[in-house]
């Protein structure tokens, strides 16, 4: 256990055994994390979740009786400071597109590297959205099955990049701009679409294909 004045806690909800244990030792024994609630299903995390406020949680797309997507739409109104990363098998566009509609923020593969898990974590946590490059990939793939979009070109760049998990100063660093110039980009993008927030945003511009 660590002695980090900023530990991240976890939960996971995972049917798996063997994934969740492994799962669970190694955020358990990494700096700056802490694991203290793990479920094999939803039914049996809900309420705990509610009750103990994690600040992240791993959820397994498929679980026996409710799935965990409907889980994250079930839990994101009561524990709104908590973050849901996806952690599947899963890399359908209709499974990718409902989990970020219900409030998921991240979407990794349960072959994610530890590393790599850690470090999605910790980036969900400060505001990002991690994705495995493969999910990222179909995204930002999305964008190129539509000729219809109300977004400037420069819009539809920063809307790609958001939807890919980067932050603002990612972005602006990326595109060589200020973030000042970022949010007033992403502004208008919202204005644009008639959203309120970055994962409102990624979900119209998936559902609707917007370039």
């Amino acid at each position: 256990m660590n002695n980090y004045l900023h530990t991240i806690s976890v939960a996971i909800v995972e049917d798996n055994n063997e994934i969740r244990d492994l799962l669970e030792l190694l955020i358990d024994r990494s700096p700056g994390f802490s694991c203290k609630h793990v479920f094999k299903d939803c039914e049996s995390a809900i309420e705990p979740i509610k009750k103990h406020l994690p600040d992240v949680v791993l959820m397994d797309v498929e679980l026996p009786g409710i799935s965990g997507i409907e889980g994250v739409k079930r839990l994101k109104e009561s524990v709104p400071g908590t973050d849901f990363i996806m952690l599947t098998i899963r890399e359908d566009d209709e499974s990718i597109f409902q989990s970020l509609a219900v409030g998921a923020t991240g979407y990794l593969l349960k072959d994610t590297v530890p590393t790599r898990l850690l470090a999605g974590i910790k980036e969900v946590h400060e505001g990002g959205a991690p994705m495995s490059p493969s999910i990222a990939r179909k995204i930002t793939d999305s964008f190129h099955s539509s000729s219809q979009s109300p977004l400037s070109e420069r819009e539809t760049e920063i809307l790609e990049k958001l939807c890919q998990g980067q932050n603002y100063s990612t972005i602006a660093d990326s595109l060589y701009i200020s973030g000042h110039t970022v949010r007033a980009h992403i502004k208008n993008i919202y204005r644009k679409l008639h959203v309120n927030s970055r994962g409102e945003a990624v979900t119209k511009a998936l559902k609707d294909k917007l370039v």
